[in-house]
């Protein structure tokens, strides 16, 4: 079985931008292809799992997100990075949904599609829905970055976060997760 780290997209991998839909408006976070390459390289498989809202809200449509998504990992690419899939609930908050962070659902289904040993991976975000998610996958570890909302979250809501490893960046989240092995 194979270690995986799954990745929150907007705030996480690239600047958060309300509903980001146009992929001219996509800025990847300084840093994150040569920290992704790196857990490439110790053997981790790389996975997006992404709640996206405003396809179900009706502001963007589902071709939106996948050029957004195409365009990000086109982008990394230049640094040797792939990822294995690319996971997305497209339900409103309000919706039911079976996959919408924080279900386990996705990591759970790569577990069955990939492999994947979730006692032996990570579930990195900028929010509480994505801490839970891995939480309720049972990941070795949730992963807070401060961007996007992440450092936002952890004032607002310090015990809730308590539990999870918390670093600046994916930079930092690659620098966490090699030192944890």
């Amino acid at each position: 079985m194979k270690r995986a780290v799954f990745l929150d997209r907007d705030g996480t991998l690239n600047i958060e931008r309300h509903y980001l839909h146009d992929p001219d408006q996509l800025e990847i976070i300084p840093g994150t292809g040569p920290a992704l390459r790196r857990l490439m390289d110790a053997g981790f498989a790389l996975f997006i799992v992404t709640n996206q809202s405003g396809i179900g809200r009706g502001y963007y449509t589902e071709e939106d997100m996948h050029a957004v998504n195409t365009k990000l990992a086109e982008t990394l690419t230049a640094d040797g990075v792939r990822f294995e899939k690319i996971y997305f609930a497209p339900e409103s908050p309000e919706d039911e949904s079976l996959g919408r962070k924080p279900s386990p659902k996705f990591l759970q289904e790569a577990v069955t599609e990939f492999s994947i040993d979730l006692a032996q991976s990570y579930m990195v975000g900028d929010k509480t829905a994505d801490l839970q998610c891995g939480w309720n996958a049972g990941v070795k570890k949730s992963i807070l970055v401060r961007t996007g909302y992440g450092a936002e979250l952890e004032q607002a809501d310090p015990i809730t976060v308590a539990p999870a490893a918390i670093v600046e960046d994916i930079g930092a989240v690659a620098d966490w997760i090699l030192s944890d092995q």
